[in-house]
């Protein structure tokens, strides 16, 4: 009898400080796995392709927050790519991710975070998914995901104007009435990480981001202006080329039978080389029809105009070049997209869309990650089935 009083007293002495830091911790564990396999026509000269892919922000995340006293608290969070394929093997903190103060004059904080811009555009983008074979972003948009500008120049992705930009330190002020501006920039790193005899040692490749949203019943609205300083790599140094852009959406909500309409617009430019740039102006309309009960339809459009100004080179498939500074006609694009989403709760749905992506002759605009046409003006389409779970 005493050994199991003694087993009883043990267990619980062990036991004990674990329930208590249970009971004090505020962290909690949250996510989004997602699936997406789909068949994709890659234009003349190209094999058709079946693609499976994780996309839509399938994530799995920690996040916490204490309270400081006097209305402030201190909070953090780390989110993590979670790709059920198996394929994508990037580590922690990879997607949304910071540490933070917030209090009556906002919130403070530092990490990697989607940038005040894409938030403003995210306001107006309905109707369709930002990336995978029925991903609306590229063509609007340059894409949507991960950025690293604090590393280099983001080559790679320059074309991309919906960023989770690494290195930023960022504020939100307080939510007025649906009302709240948002201000980020991003580090300095890539100077440190240079030699001295690197051509780029001075180079400080940044971004700076500003915005202003309202979302109060039926309406949003975003507002948002970014610029990429020093992200041209074929210049070096403090002449490095800047890229700007601003953009606008809104989004409006019908009562009755659910439908909700949005629209955005992006007007961009890159700074190619001394005295050269390059210009593309873009927008989208999409809706989101609730038909029945957990039955929906979502469709957008997406236009792409030619190309302006005098670059000798293209940015990525995004804005073909301009030979001999001359920029010709039909260098833009349309891109449609439609698929019926089927609700079985709050937080599992699934999705069956077409998506195909018409090039003007002399473009070569690419549909999520299929390869670039061979050719300027190939179109490329895609089916898909996508599902979705939330935790």
């Amino acid at each position: 009898m005493n050994k199991k009083l003694m087993a009883v007293a043990v267990a619980g002495a062990l036991a004990a400080p674990a329930l208590a830091f249970a009971q004090a911790s505020t962290v909690q564990i949250y996510g989004k796995i997602t699936y997406e396999y789909g068949i994709a026509d890659q234009g003349d000269g190209r094999p058709n392709v079946d693609y499976a892919d994780s996309p839509g922000g399938s994530a799995i995340g920690f996040k916490g927050e204490e309270k400081l006293g006097g209305g402030l608290s201190a909070w953090f969070q780390c989110e993590s790519s979670a790709d059920v394929r198996a394929m994508d093997q990037t580590g922690f903190c990879t997607r949304n991710s910071a540490i933070g103060l917030k209090g009556a004059f906002g919130n403070v904080h530092f990490g990697r975070w989607d940038t005040p811009m894409k938030r403003a555009l995210n306001v107006g983008t309905v109707g369709a998914t930002e990336t995978g074979l029925l991903g609306m972003s590229f063509m609007a948009f340059g894409g949507s995901g991960g950025a690293d500008a604090t590393a280099s120049a983001d080559g790679t992705v320059r074309q991309r104007w919906k960023r989770r930009e690494a290195g930023l330190s960022y504020y939100e002020s307080p939510n007025f009435n649906g009302f709240q501006v948002l201000a980020a920039f991003s580090s300095g790193n890539a100077a440190a990480d240079n030699s001295a005899v690197d051509s780029t040692a001075n180079a400080k490749p940044r971004v700076q981001s500003l915005a202003a949203t309202y979302n109060n019943g039926p309406i949003g609205i975003g507002v948002a202006y970014e610029r990429h300083q020093e992200f041209s790599s074929t210049w070096s140094g403090s002449t490095a080329g800047d890229d700007h852009a601003w953009g606008v959406s809104a989004a409006y909500t019908f009562a009755g039978p659910k439908l909700k309409i949005g629209a955005t617009y992006l007007d961009a430019k890159w700074e190619t080389g001394p005295g050269r740039d390059l210009g593309k102006k873009t927008w989208t309309i999409g809706a989101e029809w609730n038909i029945a009960g957990p039955h929906n339809i979502e469709a957008q459009y997406a236009n792409a105009d030619d190309s302006t100004g005098n670059s000798l080179v293209g940015v990525s498939t995004n804005a073909a070049p301009c030979p001999g500074g001359v920029c010709r006609s039909d260098t833009g694009g349309q891109d449609y997209s439609i698929a019926y989403v089927y609700n079985f709760s709050k937080r599992t749905d699934i999705r069956l869309g077409y998506h195909k992506q018409d090039n003007d002759a002399n473009a070569s605009y690419k549909l999520g990650n299929t390869a670039a046409p061979l050719r300027a003006g190939d179109s490329q389409s895609a089916y898909a089935m996508y599902i979705s779970h939330k935790f």
